[in-house]
């Protein structure tokens, strides 16, 4: 029994999908809430093999909300139309056992079967156990794309659950044992090999795949030792080979080492002798060391005394610079003093200045006020001669008045045209402003085109350059060309971009749009073979496809959730739109909303649109050419890239247009400001003449009146002068009194002064004196310095000949150990050996010099050097093959042991494996015979290989034929028709049923490539297959079945129903029903 609840969009009822019970006396249970106790394990009963799955439960999983489902111990029929969920069934199975993803081919990732919208997922199967049921629960988190797993509700790991299905035999990765719809295909894909390894699995005892793995691991080691035992074998008999060739060459060789030997020997003295020179060279220069060492030591003893002197010279020259020091700084406070008394002194001169310069200032003053005095009398006698002479004034005032009246004129004038000025720039500010923003305007469109073209530039560079040799070459071209697509559509909307670029091809996108076929060539030729750029270009087509309206009006495709055609959804160029529309038909695919996706079924079977859109996928319609079925693929959309930038290309020329009317307007404005100016300044000089006209006027009517002013205001300054008198003579004694009284002030400051200059000399005097005491004392220390650096002299060069006879010295002494470790170590000695009685026995008899030791070893290298071709590890390498054909010979047996053993296991395990794999394989072959013989065709199943000790290319072989006329050919892929395939399939998993030892089997939708008759034969199989006694559970998924087919008592039938009328799952009461069903069956005859 399955139960579950969905809500839809629209306004009717809650939908359900529910599979029916098999038991009708079954009670469905309802959606059970959070806080509710978990069901416990159901107890162990009836005719249920171990394995077997008793319950299945399914929340928030694929197409289900809540979903339990009871299955029958035999053949489970799981029926119900396209999409009601009858695979979410089988992929519950799946992942519920620990099952992969990608077993089902559908999703990689196990959040994906989460029913859309949810966060969490959960599947729960319950496996019959005889000590117990089983109950494994997977709850599925789609965030984090995790699965929890509780087995009898405790928590444990998804390994434990392995562990436990693989106990029960369970394979849900086997296809001989569990056959998803998405995987129907493949089996017939399986090549012999993974086809036997498949039914070892899925039938066979559980050793018998181990042996045939152990076979191939024995076989596999079998064939590398055999290897080895070759390899070995040719080794050693070359190895034999080479030493026999090489023999007479170790007897020359050891010839040639007796002279070695002695050339050994005295190399062996040679060292010695060479030491026992450089001792007696040692000994020789350490003694003229010692006595330059004595010398050095009396040089250094002589300049102690000198070194005591010009340190004593030099604390007497710290003594007198510290007294110079003390009488500068005496010298200088002195000469501080005589300073400050010399700057009173000049103040006081200054003062006295100060006043003569005052008194010379009134006297300056008093001469300037008579001089004005006489001035002004003068002036004053001036104008009263002028004021006699002066004649009386005509009537000026009617002349004046008519000026006035024109000047009030021409101000009015001057005023309104000076006003229509102000107007004029108030106007030119207003359009320079709106020339301002238009322009702005402008820029940002410009600036969204050149976001466009960057994305080009960084993702088709090669494009990028033919556009800009495009700009610059358009004059070459006959007609218009158009840059890439991609630059030429502009979006309404950005966010609408991701239809457009999902539906047109990148390449298309960045194609370039031609309206003549000689331009395009021209292009071509220029941008491929010359710039070799990577470019496309297209044609649009001759009649004009842009204006095209589609098969079907936008109105009626509304109710689904459709809102727009592709081509509503941006602007571009005629041409560009046509090519759209001829090569995508862009006019005739329309964009839905969320809406659309929620009844995509409804839309698919009712608008019979081949291509559409939904808010995040793409859906594309075919119709098989065989069956007529509707197949519908969806995916979803990628995000956009290229075409979320929007410019509005209308909006951009309309700013264009009204930028040229600001500019004829603002001519307009300029013109008519030149001639308002020119106005203007014609009023201006007219003004300014009458203005000038009245002011002599009014000069002349007021001349008279000016000069008796002037008069009348001379006479008050001269007055005013007159009474300002100042007594020079009293000025001038005051001024010699305050001078007297500085002089006497001055002369005591003069005398302070001179004594101060005096104190100033004698410390001059006696600071020079301690300077030429210090002098002759530099000198001394100098002259003691000069000695004493001539002594040092001496001693380093004593010193380096030191240095130097103490590094030969050291030099000899390290030759001498060299030469004796050297010497040591030809003799092989230690540091505390002594030269071996042998060695010294056998130096005796060697000459004692280097010249002789020289001459005897050239005379024996030239002998050694006598026995040319001779390598000096041949006796090495002779004696180490020896050794290795000695080791490879014992080393060979061994292998040879071990090949044995391991021949006869695998003569063991061969026997206990082959011979049990064949009776399999016959009784396979058997009941696949028998199937295929009742549907009037033949089909055999036989054990195949081409090498019968190639245990890993062992497989069974499938052959059939449907036909009488045909010979029996092997199951492939290509070879069989896919009603035949599917029938092959079926027919096989039929032979394996009764002999499989796995708990149940799931086939989904096998049936539907057959035709009536061989689908009516495969059901009647299948139902007397499956419902024998002591076979295991079997799973039969079909969207549809023949008419008239028999049933079994045994088949349980689960019918998936969906629909918006389905009750809710609290509401389903099967007992309640049949007491109904009951009641109207009693009441009809009465009636």
């Amino acid at each position: 029994m399955a139960t579950s609840n969905r809500k839809t969009s629209t306004p009717t009822p809650l939908a359900s999908k529910r599979a029916h019970p098999r038991d009708p006396s079954a009670e469905v249970p309802s959606k059970s809430s959070k806080s509710s106790a978990p069901p416990l394990p159901l107890p162990s009963s009836g005719p249920f093999v171990e394995g077997s799955i008793v319950r299945i439960a399914m929340e928030n999983f694929l197409t289900y909300d809540i979903c339990e489902v009871c299955p029958g111990p035999h053949l489970n029929m799981i029926i119900g139309a396209n999409g009601t969920g009858k695979s979410s069934i089988v992929c519950a199975i799946c992942l519920g056992l620990a099952g992969k993803p990608a077993f089902m081919g559908r999703a990689d990732k196990v959040g994906f079967f989460v029913k859309r919208g949810c966060s969490k997922g959960m599947v729960e199967i319950e496996l019959f156990r005889t000590s117990g049921n089983l109950i494994i629960t997977r709850e599925i988190d789609v965030a984090k794309n995790q699965s929890f797993w509780y087995i009898n509700k405790k928590s444990t790991t998804q390994k434990t659950v392995e562990e436990k299905v693989a106990a029960l035999n369970i394979q849900v990765g086997n296809l001989c044992q569990f056959l998803p719809q998405d995987k129907v295909g493949e089996f017939a894909k399986l090549s012999k090999i993974e086809l036997l390894e498949a039914t070892e699995k899925s039938i066979g005892p559980p050793e018998m795949h181990r042996y045939h793995c152990e076979l191939k691991n024995f076989r596999e080691k079998e064939k590398q030792l055999e290897t080895s035992c070759k390899e070995k074998t040719e080794y050693l008999e070359k190895m034999i080979q080479r030493n026999e060739r090489y023999k007479q060459d170790v007897e020359r060789f050891y010839e040639r080492k007796r002279h070695l030997d002695l050339i050994e020997m005295l190399e062996a003295k040679r060292p010695w002798v060479e030491y026992e020179n450089v001792r007696q060279e040692y000994e020789e220069v350490k003694l003229a060391r010692d006595r330059v060492k004595d010398e050095v030591r009396r040089l250094k003893d002589g300049q102690i005394p000198m070194t005591s002197r010009i340190q004593e010279i030099e604390n007497q020259r710290h003594t007198l610079e510290a007294r110079i020091k003390a009488k500068a700084t005496d010298i200088k406070e002195t000469s501080q003093k005589c300073k400050q008394k010399q700057d009173v002194i000049e103040k006081k001169d200054k003062h006295i200045e100060e006043l003569q310069q005052a008194l010379t200032v009134k006297q300056n003053e008093e001469h300037d006020r008579q001089r004005r005095i006489s001035n002004t009398r003068k002036m004053i006698e001036d104008l009263q001669n002028e004021l006699r002479t002066t004649e009386n004034c005509v009537n000026l005032q009617p002349q004046i008045d008519a000026i006035t009246n024109d000047l009030r004129r021409i101000q009015d004038e001057k005023a309104l045209c000076e006003s229509e000025i102000i107007d004029k720039h108030k106007e030119r500010e207003t359009l320079e402003k709106e020339k301002k923003s238009v322009n702005d305007q402008i820029t940002q469109f410009d600036n969204l085109m050149n976001q466009k073209e960057d994305k080009l530039r960084q993702r088709y560079r090669d494009t990028y350059d033919a556009v800009l040799w495009l700009r610059n070459n358009r004059d070459r071209f006959k007609q218009r060309v158009y840059e890439p697509i991609m630059l030429m559509i502009n979006m309404k909307d950005h966010k609408n971009a991701k239809y457009i670029e999902n539906h047109i091809p990148p390449n298309d996108l960045r194609a370039f749009v031609f309206e003549s076929q000689e331009d395009m060539e021209v292009f071509l030729k220029e941008v491929r073979d010359n710039k070799k750029l990577r470019v496309n270009a297209v044609i649009a087509p001759r009649s004009s496809y842009a204006d095209r309206a589609p098969s079907r009006p936008l109105s009626e495709l509304k109710q689904y959730g459709f809102f727009s055609y592709l081509r509503e959804l941006f602007d571009a160029p005629a041409p560009v739109m046509s090519y759209l529309c001829s090569q995508y038909h862009i006019h005739e695919v329309p964009v839905g909303t969320e809406r659309t996706r929620e009844r995509i079924e409804r839309v698919i079977q009712e608008t019979r649109l081949r291509q559409m859109y939904t808010a995040e996928e793409k859906y594309v319609v075919k119709t098989s050419f065989y069956s007529n079925k509707v197949i519908s693929s969806n995916t979803s959309l990628k995000g956009a890239q290229f075409l979320t930038v929007t410019v509005d290309l209308e909006q951009r020329r309309l700013l264009e247009e009204h930028l040229k009317e600001i500019h004829r307007k603002l001519q307009a404005v300029e013109s008519a400001l030149i001639a308002l100016r020119e106005t203007n300044k014609h009023l201006e000089h007219r003004d300014n003449e009458l203005r000038q006209k009245k002011k002599e006027l009014l000069e002349r009517k007021t001349k008279k009146r000016q000069l008796e002013q002037k008069i009348s205001s001379k006479l008050g300054s001269l007055k005013l002068m007159e009474q300002d008198t100042c007594n020079l003579e009293e000025e001038e004694r005051k001024a010699s009194t305050k001078i007297k009284e500085i002089n006497i002030q001055k002369a005591k400051l003069v005398t302070e002064l001179t004594n101060l200059i005096k104190i100033c000399t004698s410390l001059h005097i006696q600071k020079v004196d301690l300077i030429l005491q210090n002098t002759t004392v530099i000198s001394e220390k100098n002259k003691l310095e000069s000695d004493y650096m001539a002594a040092s002299s001496q001693l380093r060069l004593k010193e380096q000949h030191f240095i130097e006879l103490d590094e030969n010295r050291q030099r000899l002494l390290q030759k001498c150990k060299e030469l004796m470790r050297r010497a040591r170590q030809v003799c092989n000695l230690g540091a505390e050996q002594t030269i071996p009685q042998e060695y010294q026995t056998a130096f005796q008899d060697l000459p004692n010099t280097l010249d002789e030791i020289d001459a005897l070893l050239t005379e024996e290298r030239s002998r050694a050097s006598c026995f040319t071709g001779l390598n000096p590890t041949v006796v090495a390498e002779y004696t180490k093959r020896e050794e290795e054909i000695e080791q490879l010979t014992e080393e060979l047996k061994i292998k040879k042991v071990e090949l044995d053993k391991y021949r006869e296991s695998i003569s063991q395990v061969k026997e206990r494996w082959l011979n049990p794999l064949k009776e399999l394989v016959e009784k396979i072959n058997e009941k696949f015979s028998n199937f295929f013989s009742s549907m009037q065709c033949a089909g055999e199943v036989d054990l195949h290989t081409e090498n019968e000790e190639d245990y890993d290319k062992y497989g069974i072989r499938i052959r059939v034929k449907f036909r009488s006329s045909t010979q029996l050919h092997e199951l492939t892929p290509h070879h069989q028709s896919g009603g035949e395939r599917s029938v092959s399939t079926m027919l096989y998993l039929m032979a394996l049923q009764e002999l499989n030892r796995c708990p149940f089997r799931v086939v989904d939708e096998i049936n539907q490539g057959m035709d009536p008759i061989n689908e009516r034969r495969v059901f009647e199989m299948v139902v007397n297959t499956a419902c024998k006694e002591n076979t295991s559970q079997y799973f039969f998924i079909t969207p549809k079945l023949l008419q008239n087919l028999p049933y079994s008592e045994k088949m349980t039938v689960l019918f998936v129903y969906n629909g918006p009328h389905m009750l809710e799952p609290n509401r389903w009461n099967l007992k309640a029903f049949q007491r109904r069903r009951r009641r109207i069956t009693f009441t009809q005859p009465s009636q």
